[in-house]
């Protein structure tokens, strides 16, 4: 099956913008960005071995709370095929999704939408879907020549059936009947919806092409490709561009040839239109199988069973996307060698051990969904640029607004959420004028899975999407200092970060103040901390995690100056981007960041304190995790066993250099 996947404008309208929206199968949810890539987005899904097919959903820009029961979640038992046409981005993070979500029994390919804009570019367009709304047109040349037969869908659809249901439909294709379409429920090719409204020709009504069921093998033969470049031609002599994009065009090839199509149930095709008939189209919303959301105004259009429409689409956001992870009972399906391997590493792991649920999470495959939100940015061509890193889950969301009025430079972010939270973030971003404003935020879903924060797992997912050449590496609970962004990127050029090994340390303070008048300087700073107002970070509870950074020097410093690595030093550092990741195997509270910088010094970095720059903790209530830590020996049991396993691995990699690892203080 095919589904050409045309997206969901909410900002701007220009071919660069990447804007495309997402593509959700309540039983696989794909869930793009409305914003993100280019304008369409062709995507494929074919059945195979005569299985049955899920609905799918896609994502829309309004939200709410349904509660509707799980009506077809298990109701597959074929493979899927998909076959997304896409730019370069769209591609990397729908792989990413794809390969992390590990769905049996679903295939997917991908065809590069920059090679084919040629074929369709001459054509004049007026359609807000710009070149991307017409590349359904060459999709017999662009898919597997023995490919034959697939579903075309645009993304701003919700099936309320098992797919299957319309893919059986092509058994009653009949002579020369090559498309499957509904007819279109609005007035639009009458030409009478206003004064001198002149469309493209079509016959009657014509027919809307958010829902098409292709024969490849067919169409080929009857060289389609030839058939609608002619029609075209002609008809852009007079009409001198299309409205509704590639509509417009199989419209008039099948008004100059109705033996083409197969007409479909109008059921299939329920188009919520702005000038919609579809009311007539059915007695009962029970009678539906396929709801066209085809307005701009998407979840916001008039009519009298929207909500019920609404509700339908808006609950399989919030399920849980890792249910469509079990086995298809009676599905045959290709070995997924990913699977295997993680099956065989989890088979050799001691489930008898105590800390075998640590142990496994370390390979746990966490869904993710990277760009979740718009992002567009290009680093600055001077080679100085800095990302901020951080991570962070629902309960630290109301400090993103602060971080973002502090650092004005491009951030990564991992947040690690539900389903049901990502949809609550998605509102709340939205809400939110600070947010929206920023560009240079990128929002990297990880999705819940097992009883640990995979902490570790989060800060690699945000430093693998910086794309500049340095990255500040902090958390989601400290405020750097205004003007700090600068400052970093004035201080690669003044230690040379670009041809030395160096992590430059923030030094880190604390309040415990919920209101704080920040201070604008560093004596601003040390006012409050002679005042009380401001403490040095932990130093009441964990003193040698900053201890090193030697906070008396730094008092009177002018000028960087260097400290040397001590057991348990856990400074906010800036690195060059190519700097090793934290390792995973430290999840939860405790030693996660002492890990790396020891990993760091292992690998000869110079730690260089920054004169001139601070970081504010900022309070909050205990984590989970650390509250796991000190009520639960086992978990702090656990946590010196892994930091002991970690120690003997630096002993292994580096020799007599990681001798001074192995005789750190355990205790944290």
């Amino acid at each position: 099956m095919v589904s050409g996947l045309k997206h969901i404008r909410r900002r701007r309208h220009s071919d660069k913008g990447r804007v495309l929206s997402s593509v959700s199968m309540c039983l696989s949810q794909v869930r793009l960005d409305a914003n993100y890539f280019g304008q369409e987005m062709a995507s494929a899904v074919e059945n195979e071995a005569k299985c049955l097919m899920i609905p799918c959903v896609e994502q829309l820009e309004e939200n709410t709370n349904p509660d509707l029961p799980l009506l077809f979640w298990f109701c597959r038992k074929n493979p899927l095929h998909f076959h997304f046409i896409t730019d370069s981005i769209a591609q990397k993070i729908l792989s990413a999704l794809f390969h992390t979500w590990m769905v049996p029994a679903v295939r997917v390919a991908f065809y590069d939408a920059d090679e084919l804009k040629s074929e369709v570019s001459w054509i004049p367009n007026k359609h807000y879907s710009g070149i991307y709304g017409l590349m359904k047109l060459v999709l017999t040349k662009t898919l597997p020549s023995d490919l034959q037969k697939v579903i075309v869908l645009d993304t701003d659809i919700t099936f309320a059936t098992d797919i299957a249901e319309l893919w059986a439909v092509f058994h009653k294709f009949k002579g020369q009947q090559v498309l499957g379409l509904v007819e279109n429920q609005s007035d639009w090719y009458l030409g009478n919806l206003w004064k001198n409204h002149r469309p493209w020709p079509a016959l009657g009504r014509g027919f809307n092409t958010g829902v098409i069921l292709l024969l490849l093998d067919r169409l080929r033969k009857l060289r389609w490709e030839q058939m609608w470049r002619l029609t075209a031609e002609r008809e852009l002599m007079g009409m001198l561009s299309t409205s509704l994009a590639d509509q417009d065009i199989f419209n008039a090839v099948i008004k100059q040839n109705p033996f083409l199509v197969h007409q479909l149930p109008c059921f299939w095709n329920v188009q919520l239109s702005d000038h919609t008939r579809s009311e007539k189209c059915y007695k009962d919303v029970s009678d539906l199988k396929v709801i066209h959301w085809n307005s701009p105004k998407k979840l916001r259009v008039k009519n009298k069973h929207v909500e019920f429409f609404r509700n339908l689409y808006l609950t399989f956001l919030e399920y849980d996307g890792n249910l469509l992870r079990r086995e298809l009972f009676g599905c045959p399906s290709e070995a997924d060698h990913n699977s295997e391997n993680l099956q065989k590493t989890l088979m050799e792991l001691d489930e008898d051990d105590p800390c075998y649920e640590f142990r496994r999470e370390r390979f746990t495959v966490h869904r993710t969904h990277l760009y979740f939100l718009h992002y567009e940015y290009e680093p600055s061509s001077d080679g100085t640029d800095v990302t901020l890193v951080a991570q962070l889950s629902m309960d630290r969301l109301q400090m993103l607004e602060a971080i973002c009025k502090h650092w004005e430079g491009p951030i990564s972010l991992a947040l690690y959420l539900s389903d049901a939270e990502a949809q609550q973030f998605l509102r709340y971003a939205q809400g939110s004028e600070v947010l929206m404003s920023r560009g240079n935020v990128g929002y990297h879903i990880v999705y819940k899975e097992g009883q640990f924060y995979p902490v570790n797992l989060l800060r690699n997912v945000a430093m693998r999407q910086v794309h500049t050449p340095y990255m500040f590496l902090s958390d989601i609970d400290f405020l750097p200092m205004y003007g700090l962004y600068e400052y970093l990127r004035k201080s690669v050029v003044q230690l040379d970060m670009a041809n030395t090994k160096k992590a430059l340390v923030v030094p880190a303070f604390e309040t415990l103040r919920y209101r704080l008048s920040f201070p604008k300087s560093k004596a601003e700073l040390l006012s409050q901390l002679d005042m009380g107002t401001l403490f040095t970070f932990r130093y009441h509870v964990w003193t040698k995690g900053h201890a090193p950074t030697n906070f008396a020097k730094w008092r009177t410093a002018t000028m960087p100056y260097r400290v040397q690595w001590e057991p348990d030093f856990e400074p906010y550092v800036m690195v060059r981007r190519d700097s090793p990741e934290y390792d995973r195997r430290f999840v939860g509270f405790g030693w996660n960041k002492v890990a790396h910088i020891m990993e760091l010094d292992a690998q000869e970095y110079d730690f260089v304190v920054l004169p001139n720059a601070y970081m504010i903790h900022m309070p909050h209530a205990p984590s989970f995790d650390i509250t796991k830590f000190r009520s639960n020996k086992q978990y702090r049991v656990c946590l010196k066993t892994l930091k002991e396993e970690f120690q003997q691995n630096m002993s292994r990699r580096f020799g007599f250099a990681a001798l001074k690892y192995m005789t750190a203080d355990n205790n944290s």
